[in-house]
Order: C-alpha cells, then structure tokens, then sequence
C-alpha cells in the first residue's frame, strides 16, 4: 500500500527534465541571492552582534546551496546553465531586494531589524513551501541525487529559520515593535501574494519550459 506521500506524487506526476532543470536553476538563482544578502548584512552597521554572527553563518550555508543546485543542472549540448539560473515569478527579485542594504528608508538599526523580519517571517517560511513541494514531484528511483541535496537544504533552512524567529523575539519587544514589524511582514508578504504566488516564494511556471 502505497503511503501518502507516493499517492501525492503520482497525483502530481513526475517532473520532466525541462522542469526540473527550472527549478533547480530558480533554486540556484535564491540561494545566491540570499549569499549575497545576508553576507551584505553581516557587515553592515546597526546589527546586533549575535544576528551579525548568525548572518554571517547563513551567508555560507546558502552558498553551499547554491553549489548544491549547480551541482544538479543538466550538462547537456546547447543548454546555458547561467541561462537557467533566473528567478521563476515576478515577486521574488524586488522582494529581496527591498531587504538590502541601503534599501530601506530608515536609521541602520531599524532597517537591520526588518531585514530579520522579513527573513523569518516571510522569505524563509516561503521558501520551505517551495521546497516541500518541490519534494512531492521527486521520484526515489530517478531523482535521488536531487532528493539527498534537498534534504540537506531543507534540513539547513528549518534550521535557520528557527535561528532568525528566535532573533527576530528578542528584538521585536513591546508593543509599538511589534506592530512594526506586523506592518513589516504585511507589506514584505503583498507582492509576493498579489503575484499570486499564494504561499510559495517560487511559483511554478505555467508552460514556460524553454531552456
């Protein structure tokens, strides 16, 4: 009898090589970014000590990842890897870049406190959904490498999520912050709804297979 997370992947059917390809290059395509972004924060004035310790930590993992899904893009005749290596969706790019250094329109340590707010509270957990998902359309007796890289990327990301939620408790203290910071993951969290996204940060293409 098959368990229920054969029975959603039948349901979903299995990817084909152009999809997976896609997706392994929109995964390759955020976990830079996020390299570069939280590296960028981990020097950056006006944020506390221990989140400059964990960003710099993050910054490493997401390059890791990075190579990870580098690692699983086809080497085929006429396939551009870089070419494949572009973010899926509209929201996601000025998302992340409206978390940058420099970006937002306030004082250093306001703008590092919104940058753990959109980590922990969108970025991240939007992010484990595209993952999860992506897991359901994996195959054990063809997609075993891609299943072993995404766990350990999965494994790393819950693990830094709860990292920045713990962060993002200490810093967010008191009531005028906390509504801050809800106003923060509001307005973080509207593009990528009106994207119509719903709760992944990559949506999946409607058709858009070309390499």
């Amino acid at each position: 009898m098959e368990d229920d997370a054969g029975l959603a992947r039948e349901e979903l059917g299995a990817l084909r090589l152009q999809e997976a390809a896609l997706r392994h290059g929109a995964y390759r395509w955020v976990e830079h970014r996020l390299f570069e972004l939280t590296g960028s924060w981990a020097a950056a004035p006006g944020v506390p000590d221990d989140a400059r310790l964990f960003l710099f930590e993050a910054s490493a993992q997401h390059a890791w990842h990075a190579e990870l899904w580098e690692a699983r893009l086809p080497k085929l005749a006429g396939v551009d890897r870089d070419r494949l290596t572009r973010p899926v969706g509209g929201a996601v790019g000025p998302l992340l870049a409206s978390l940058a250094p420099g970006a937002f329109d306030g004082d250093d340590e306001t703008a590092g406190r919104r940058l753990l707010v959109g980590l922990a509270r969108v970025v991240l957990p939007l992010l484990l959904v595209s993952y999860r998902r992506f897991g359901q359309r994996l195959l054990p007796v063809s997609d075993g490498p891609s299943i072993r890289a995404l766990t350990l990327v999965v494994q790393d990301e819950e693990g830094e999520l709860a990292v920045a939620e713990a962060a993002v408790d200490t810093l967010v203290s008191g009531p005028e912050v906390a509504q801050q910071a809800a106003e923060w993951t509001r307005a973080l969290g509207y593009p990528v709804l009106r994207g119509g996204t719903d709760d992944d940060l990559l949506p999946w293409s409607e058709g858009d297979l070309a390499w």
